[in-house]
């Protein structure tokens, strides 16, 4: 076959679409080798392929286009059973899927991070929210704290350590209209586990004890102020340890502190 032959025969531009066999492939590398038309063949049309893939540009006129396609078009019909066209349809659409897949995968990852955003910013609200109901209870105990020290209506009443602990001190003071009692325990050191302190109103003579309740969840009390039942009458009160839950009597062993009105 001539090369004039061989170049319209439409070889060379099946050769460079990349849509020829190996063994075709290695016989067009061959010529072209061997015969310099056939390679200023091959790389004009390469050429025309990098300017009609630049021809989608606007810097590209319509003229220009229709020049680029003229030169890839096949010479002859018989070529044109190789329909190169269906099968760059089908790569257009791998490509297509490809790209899709990769879109679909990166709105994927970006709703992820969202989600952690969102998981992370709700973890963080809500330990705000813990954060400022126990502030907002620590500010309330200290207001009424301070409201209690300072109520003039109120009679103060220093207990002294007894025996068993020279060192602890209490403070109850006492509303005598109003009946209510409040303790400041600061001054008792933390209960044994399984015990708990037991606040009594005493009157002397007889000693007759009445019980105005316990100084419970102690530990968690970080002012040690505690509101207990109210006392009719009092001449002295006292503070006991005693079992969970409280005696019926006062254990005298075990008292902690003692203070007359």
């Amino acid at each position: 076959m001539e090369t004039k032959q061989y170049i319209e025969s439409g070889i060379l531009e099946l050769y460079v679409y990349g849509l020829l066999s190996e063994a075709e492939n290695l016989e067009v590398a061959e010529m072209a080798k061997k015969n310099p038309a056939i390679n200023d063949e091959i790389i004009a049309i390469e050429k025309a392929i990098v300017a009609l893939s630049s021809s989608f540009s606007p810097f590209h006129s319509v003229a220009n286009y229709e020049k680029i396609k003229a030169k890839l078009e096949l010479k002859h019909a018989d070529v044109i059973e190789l329909e190169p066209s269906r099968n760059w349809s089908q790569y257009m659409g791998w490509a297509a899927a490809i790209i899709l897949l990769l879109g679909i995968g990166y709105q994927y990852n970006q709703l992820d991070q969202t989600s952690n955003k969102v998981t992370t910013t709700t973890i963080e609200k809500v330990k705000l929210e813990k954060d400022l109901n126990a502030l907002q209870l620590i500010n309330k105990a200290n207001e009424t704290s301070l409201a209690v020290v300072r109520d003039s209506k109120n009679t103060v009443v220093a207990l002294g350590g007894q025996a068993v602990a020279p060192e602890s001190f209490a403070k109850v003071y006492w509303n005598k209209e109003t009946k209510v009692v409040y303790v400041d325990a600061a001054g008792l050191p933390e209960p044994p586990k399984g015990m708990v302190y037991q606040v009594w109103a005493l009157k002397l003579n007889p000693l007759t004890p009445t019980s105005i309740g316990l100084l419970e969840k102690f530990e968690v009390n970080n002012q040690k102020m505690f509101v207990v039942n109210n006392a009719e009458e009092a001449e002295a009160f006292g503070i006991t340890l005693e079992p969970a839950g409280g005696s019926i009597t006062p254990t005298m062993e075990q008292l902690y502190t003692l203070g007359k009105v």
